[in-house]
């Protein structure tokens, strides 16, 4: 096996795809092809590119990422392993879902696999908070789930981050108020439900950062558990995860999204009062990190069998 495996992002100019440029750059085993800019949007040199490479990384619009992936695959066993980090293909049966500490067993179906879905940032948070309950027999599959959370501007495209570095922006907006959004089938899906749930994002006026929140009656629960109950059920499924963990709720009652910014962590927390008998079960992410391009490089690992170093070489086709 080559010593180095070379990586093409097809749609490296936007948010995702130069903070999967970033990370990989840390990475000695990658050397990093791009084609130049005025070469970015031909079909053929695409295409080509894509029979030279290792793997391909898809940050593109949903349409274009389809029509990438098809491209890939019509180079039949010359073909790239396809990362997508668009929501096209995150429900589709012939692709993986890429979220590693999903399921025991999930980081190996993801390394076998050629083609892998990134996941999204929001279903990031509401499936580690809600896949390990509903397996455990702690919420039911047909729960009349809500999920409330905040997201930094960044994760709203380039409309949003130019409105909001631009002319300031609203300081909070609820948004998908359709019900709707994009991320509710993979939300649905993998966090084992069969009752689609609520699903009520929105955007406060910060560049990244990540809360997502699923208030809990647990008297409506099975056996009625305790918020001690959930929170074992949680440790259970991480322990020993390195970037997904469970904190201790803070003793101001209190959680701000951008204390991870800048890193590819995950905390989960479960916040109850047995009084009222309710719990809150909280997810914190940096939406550019572990809700993105650090989650498109944990699965280029995977995918490719690599372990972290330094110094990735560049190399650009003329």
């Amino acid at each position: 096996m080559p010593s180095t495996r070379s990586v093409f992002i097809d749609g490296e100019s936007g948010t995702t795809g130069l903070g999967i440029r970033d990370r990989l750059a840390a990475l000695a085993e990658v050397e990093l092809r791009s084609l130049p800019a005025e070469r970015r949007r031909d079909p053929g040199a695409r295409r080509e590119m894509m029979a030279q490479v290792d793997l391909v990384v898809l940050c593109l619009p949903d349409d274009a990422a389809r029509q990438s992936a098809a491209m890939a695959e019509s180079l039949g066993n010359a073909g790239p392993r396809v990362l997508d980090a668009s929501t096209a293909h995150r429900v589709h049966p012939d692709w993986t879902y890429g979220f590693p500490e999903m399921l025991p067993g999930q980081s190996d179906r993801i390394a076998a696999s050629h083609r892998v879905a990134n996941p999204g940032c929001y279903p990031t948070g509401a499936i580690s908070l809600l896949r390990p309950l509903v397996d455990a027999g702690l919420v039911p599959t047909d729960y009349p789930v809500t999920i409330n959370a905040v997201s930094g501007f960044s994760g709203g495209g380039k409309s949003m981050i130019e409105a909001h570095e631009r002319d300031g922006g609203p300081a909070f907006e609820l948004y998908g108020l359709g019900l709707e959004h994009k991320h509710l089938p993979e939300i649905h899906r993998y966090g084992g439900l069969t009752r689609r749930p609520i699903f009520v994002p929105s955007v406060g006026h910060f560049r990244q950062g990540m809360l997502v929140s699923i208030p809990l009656h647990l008297d409506t629960l099975p056996g009625k558990p305790k918020a001690a109950d959930l929170q074992a059920a949680l440790e259970a499924r991480y322990r020993g995860c390195e970037l997904v963990r469970m904190v201790p709720p803070p003793g101001n009652g209190k959680l701000e999204p951008q204390a991870l910014n800048h890193t590819d962590r995950l905390e989960l927390s479960v916040h109850g009062n047995e009084q009222y008998r309710q719990a809150v079960l909280v997810a914190r992410l940096d939406n550019l990190g572990k809700g993105a391009s650090g989650a498109a490089v944990q699965n280029i690992k995977l995918m490719l069998g690599l372990h972290a170093g330094v110094g990735a070489r560049e190399l650009t086709d003329a």
